[in-house]
């Protein structure tokens, strides 16, 4: 199996629809001091987009802030990206050049919270080690080099090395190469869990370092995932419900 053959495999993978879950993000400076936010996010498959919703439910200071993606599987499209500011009142339009900011103060960008489309990279065996193991499993390890300096502008990543577990086809692990700065960030699926016979990662890490040095810390904590509900329909993301709010 060629390692694109491996990242179709990844990109096939059923990850669920009509999806709800609770989640906890936590931010961590460099000196170790902790901010948390609660979350609660909605996804939907439309054909072969996928659309998303997240509201940010506590602290005060994000209470109400929305968060509304349409991810488009046509590489001709640009993904559409909304975020609703209720200091404001204001809805912000993403725009493809600041995909590469940071999400909420978060190490997410707005680029990693949407798919990354197959044909964008070329990928190819880590010619070092293409084979490790991560948490008792075996994985294989990618390199992922974009094709265009348009996807380097929008990710804000030069290159990654990916690490995507046999069994089931899942990044478990990934090393992105920051364009600017010569920083490095750190993925990492510390807890999956099989719900309705699907995959899910249940915490995610993303960690930044530079020289070695933590500069900052983002753990996402995910509870209580619920697949195929019937409230999650196409009328539920809008930017309508995105400034209504829960």
């Amino acid at each position: 199996m060629t390692a694109r053959a491996v990242m179709e495999k990844v990109d096939a993978r059923d990850d669920g629809d009509r999806s709800t879950a609770d989640m906890t993000m936590v931010l961590i400076d460099r000196h170790g001091k902790q901010r948390s936010r609660s979350i609660r996010s909605f996804s939907l498959d439309k054909a072969d987009d996928t659309y998303s919703l997240m509201f940010f439910l506590t602290p005060a200071d994000v209470t109400g802030t929305g968060f509304l993606t349409y991810d488009y599987k046509e590489a001709a499209r640009d993904d559409d990206q909304w975020l609703y500011l209720p200091a404001l009142k204001k809805t912000k339009r993403i725009a493809a050049s600041d995909k590469s900011g940071s999400f909420m103060g978060s190490d997410f960008t707005y680029a990693d919270m949407t798919r990354r489309r197959l044909d964008d990279y070329t990928y190819t065996f880590n010619k070092e080690q293409a084979v490790a193991t991560v948490y008792d499993q075996k994985t294989w390890v990618i390199g992922s080099l974009p094709r265009s300096p348009q996807v380097i502008e929008e990710t804000g990543y030069a290159k990654s090395i990916l690490f995507v577990r046999q069994d089931n086809f899942m990044v478990v692990r990934a090393i992105h190469f920051v364009d600017k700065g010569g920083d490095l960030k750190y993925f990492d699926v510390k807890k999956m869990a099989l719900i309705d016979n699907i995959w899910t990662n249940m915490e995610i890490n993303m960690t930044r370092k530079k020289g070695g040095n933590t500069i900052h810390q983002t753990i996402l904590t995910l509870a209580t995932v619920r697949y195929n509900q019937k409230t999650v329909d196409e009328s539920l993301f809008t930017i309508r419900t995105l400034e209504k709010g829960l």
